[in-house]
């Protein structure tokens, strides 16, 4: 019914910049939010920032200031930039999208996740 593309990562030194990608596509009726959580080796997956469809933005207390979320609402693609990576920004970002499906008179709601990329920070 719905999938999510990501594209972006890779390998940056301590200091640098990455932006990442998410398209979603299929068949759903509405996006109500879409964000980025990321997972490190041996920890639990966090979140890092989302937006609503109003264009309301959160953000993790360890990214903010440094990260910033946007959207493309024609293109249904979320970006995240990241800058002044840290090594401890290093682990596998993967996107998130909260779904409508149905129509107007009934719909129920559904989280998909993208595949994941991997970023890495070296020091």
């Amino acid at each position: 019914q719905a999938q999510l593309v990501q594209s972006g990562g890779g390998l940056v030194q301590a200091g640098g910049s990455l932006t990442l990608s998410c398209a979603a596509s299929g068949n759903f009726y509405r996006i109500n939010a879409m964000g980025w959580y990321r997972q490190a080796p041996g920890k639990q997956r966090e979140f890092v920032s989302s937006i609503t469809s109003d264009g309301s933005t959160n953000y993790a207390d360890s990214v903010k200031d440094r990260f910033t979320i946007s959207r493309d609402t024609v293109k249904n693609t979320v970006y995240l930039q990241m800058n002044i990576l840290k090594p401890a920004d290093t682990a596998v970002y993967y996107c998130n999208t909260d779904f409508s499906f149905g129509a107007s008179w009934y719909t129920e709601d559904a989280t998909f996740w993208g595949q994941g990329t991997q970023v890495t920070v070296s020091s």
